[in-house]
C-alpha cells in the first residue's frame, strides 16, 4: 500500500485551488507503478519524491496518462507537504525535473508557507495553424478572440497556446474538444491551451485564465496551473505590458469557473533572458492508501 497525500496548490483552503498528488515513499517504484498511480489519484499530476545527485531533491510528474517533465502546482504541493512534515526546512534548494535543474525558496508570508519555483528559461514560437478552428476547439468563435495580441506557443518547462479573448462573459461557455487538439496543434501536438483575457474577477489579478490540457494527459480541464501562469507572466511583459523594460509582478486567477478559484503570482525579470519564478501555498486536504 502506498500513502497518497493530497494537497491543493495556489489557495489557503482545501478544496480549492488545484488539487495535487503527493508521493513521499517512494523507494522501489517503477515508472510503471507510479503512473498506475497516478492513474488511480486521477489528480492533474501526482508528484512522487526522490534523492537526487545533483540536487537537494529529485521529483517526477505523472498525469494520469503520462509523465510530464514539469508540474508547477505540484510542486508547490509537494514541498509545502514537505516542509510541513518537517522533511525539509525554510530557505533556498534545488530541485532536479524532468526540465532542469530549478532553485526553489521557502519562505513564511502572512503567516503561511510560500514557494518560489523558478522556472526553466522561456521560449516562445509563434501558432501558425487556423486560429478560427483553434476558437472552436474551446467552443468560442474567431470573433471572440482578442486580435490586438498574438496566439503564441509559450514554454516553461511544459508547452502551452496561449489563446488571448476580449471578454471574461465567454469563458463561461468554453466547452474543449480536446481530441482535437493534437490535430490543430501542428508544431506541438502535446501543448496544451490557455486562453485567458484582461478582464479579472479580483481585485489585483491582471489575467484570468482556464486552461484545457491535451488529450494524452487524459486530465481534461486543470484548474490551477503553475507552468502556464509562467508563461503568461513572460508573456503579458512581452506583448501587453506598457513598460516592458522592467521587473513586474503578474497577478493570474484561474479556476472560477470550475469553483477552484487560485492565484498565481509571477515574477518576470527585466532581463529578458532571465526565468520567471512562480509564487504560491498549499494547504492539505486528505491522506489515503492506494494498492498496487
Amino acid at each position: 500500500m502506498i500513502k497518497l497525500y493530497r494537497y491543493d496548490a495556489f489557495t489557503t483552503q482545501p478544496g480549492k485551488g488545484n488539487p495535487a498528488g503527493v508521493v513521499i515513499e517512494t523507494e522501489n517504484l517503477s515508472e510503471a507503478q507510479m503512473q498506475a498511480i497516478a492513474k488511480q489519484a486521477a489528480y492533474s499530476e501526482t508528484a512522487f519524491v526522490f534523492p537526487s545527485e545533483k540536487a537537494d531533491l529529485r521529483l517526477r510528474y505523472f498525469t494520469p496518462g503520462a509523465e510530464v517533465p514539469l508540474c508547477g502546482h505540484a510542486t508547490v504541493g509537494s514541498l509545502y507537504a514537505l516542509c510541513e512534515k518537517g522533511l525539509i526546512a525554510e530557505g533556498e534548494l534545488t530541485i532536479e525535473t524532468g526540465a532542469g535543474i530549478l532553485p526553489i525558496t521557502i519562505a513564511r508570508k502572512d503567516g503561511r508557507v510560500q514557494i518560489g519555483m523558478t522556472q526553466a528559461a522561456y521560449q516562445e514560437k509563434p501558432f501558425r495553424g487556423d486560429a478560427a478552428a483553434l476558437a472552436a476547439a474551446i467552443g468560442l468563435t474567431k470573433d471572440e478572440l482578442d486580435g490586438r495580441y498574438p496566439i503564441v506557443y509559450g514554454y516553461t518547462g511544459l508547452w502551452t497556446v496561449a489563446v488571448p479573448v476580449k471578454h471574461l462573459d465567454s469563458f463561461a461557455k468554453m466547452k474543449p474538444d480536446h481530441l482535437s487538439f493534437p490535430g490543430i496543434l501542428a508544431d506541438e501536438p502535446y501543448a496544451s491551451v490557455h486562453p485567458f483575457c484582461l478582464e479579472t474577477v479580483y481585485e489585483g489579478a491582471m489575467i484570468h485564465a482556464r486552461h484545457f490540457s491535451s488529450p494524452r494527459n487524459n486530465i481534461g480541464e486543470d484548474p490551477v496551473t503553475g507552468t502556464a501562469s509562467g508563461v503568461m507572466g513572460a508573456y503579458y511583459k512581452r506583448h501587453i505590458a506598457a513598460d516592458p523594460d522592467r521587473e513586474m509582478l503578474v497577478v493570474n486567477e484561474q479556476g472560477l469557473e470550475i469553483g477552484k478559484v487560485g492565484i498565481v503570482e509571477t515574477l518576470v525579470p527585466a532581463d529578458p533572458a532571465g526565468q520567471v519564478r512562480i509564487f504560491g501555498t498549499a494547504a492539505f486536504a486528505e491522506a489515503c492508501s492506494i494498492g498496487l
